[in-house]
């Protein structure tokens, strides 16, 4: 069967600034798709619909929301994009600090603007998560960002069980090493440390994950496609990449 047309479908792109948000709502716009993006960097944002966005604040992912719809005129596509890590060293080295940030966006954010975003589903809805590899098996120095990561694809799975026999789809996709802004993010602004994780590989690039989610959205209505995990080619886990040299 032919790829489902989205022209004219309606979506809200969380964490639309940069990297694959940004790639995202691109792709999403260029299929005809009205696209309101969300970021705290509002200025960044090249959507549609342009508007400020705290995931970590439950009134900005309010306003948020309802300004978004009623410009949109409704929604059809949520993509769960906004998400960070900090630090990479062993747990006992960890922190509060670092620790809050990471599931107050990766965790709390998302289940709060998916459960904001539904009641604006007609008969036709579609959740897409940015997930990862670190939801997938777990890599040292990272526990804080692997656990929220598992706790996303388990909040992915309960939405499938939830909405099963309701015109809602339902995806998840775990990307491995995706050169962005996230490494930056990480080692907060240590551009040595971000430019040395993908130093040596042919890392993939957001519009290679938008790619993916196209793929998902595109599917016959039928079709479910409940995960896709995509890596570099050179990676075969979270924590092991051949580079070069």
């Amino acid at each position: 069967m032919p790829p489902l047309d989205l022209a004219g479908k309606r979506a809200i792109v969380t964490g639309a600034s940069s990297g694959i948000g940004r790639a995202t709502a691109a792709a999403l716009a260029a299929a005809g798709v009205h696209v309101a993006g969300g970021a705290r960097r509002v200025e960044r944002l090249e959507t549609q619909v342009a508007l400020e966005l705290d995931v970590t604040d439950a009134a900005s992912c309010e306003r948020f929301v309802a300004e978004a719809v009623e410009r949109l005129e409704g929604l059809d596509i949520l993509v769960n994009n906004a998400g960070l890590a900090l630090g990479r060293a062993p747990f006992d080295e960890s922190s509060e600090e670092d620790e809050a940030p990471v599931f107050a966006v990766n965790v709390a954010g998302l289940v709060r603007m998916t459960r904001l975003c539904l009641p604006h589903f007609g008969d036709w809805g579609h959740v897409v998560s940015m997930g990862s590899v670190a939801g997938r098996q777990a890599y040292e120095g990272g526990a804080t960002y692997v656990a929220s990561k598992f706790a996303e694809r388990g909040f992915m799975y309960a939405l499938r069980e939830d909405f099963l026999g309701r015109p809602i789809r339902i995806t998840s996709v775990d990307p491995g090493l995706v050169e962005t802004d996230f490494s930056r993010v990480r080692f907060k602004g240590d551009e040595e440390k971000a430019a040395a994780v993908y130093r040596g590989v042919d890392a993939m690039q957001p519009e290679d994950i938008a790619d993916c989610i196209l793929f998902a959205l595109t599917r016959p209505w039928h079709v479910n496609v409940d995960e896709i995990v995509v890596k570099a080619r050179n990676q075969s886990s979270g924590g092991r990449i051949l580079r070069d040299g």
